[in-house]
């Protein structure tokens, strides 16, 4: 059953805890630039990071989270952040015994603008 998009408006901006300034900073660092999946294009961006500028756009264009002032673009990205991220934070203990996998992890959720990955304790700033 697909979310209404009430909910994934509700959803992303529980998630989403890095203001857009906070989000667009972490962006520009090493541990951010090289962490995921190539978008494959041939630009070395990856997926997360280009979702990461997607982000900062939404967060941009309404800073007050009216729910009026989203458009189809917005919560059709918005649904892929919720996603994304409800599904990385379920493999959080994984993550939590796997040490080769603990940076890599955060710097991911960090990209989509998860600043606390709770319980991981690894610092990726």
């Amino acid at each position: 059953m697909v979310k209404d998009d009430q909910t994934v408006i509700e959803e992303f901006n529980e998630l989403v805890n890095m203001s857009a300034s906070e989000l667009g900073e972490w962006l520009k660092g090493e541990s951010s630039q090289g962490a995921g999946w190539s978008k494959g294009d041939g630009s070395g961006e990856t997926i997360g990071h280009e979702s990461g500028r997607q982000i900062i756009e939404i967060l941009e264009k309404n800073p007050n989270k009216d729910p009026k002032k989203y458009d189809e673009e917005d919560v059709a990205h918005m649904r892929r952040v919720v996603a994304y991220c409800k599904r990385h934070l379920a493999q959080e203990e994984k993550a939590k015994r796997d040490t080769e996998s603990k940076s890599m992890f955060v710097a991911c959720l960090k990209n989509r603008s998860l600043r606390d990955v709770v319980g991981v304790g690894v610092d990726v700033s």
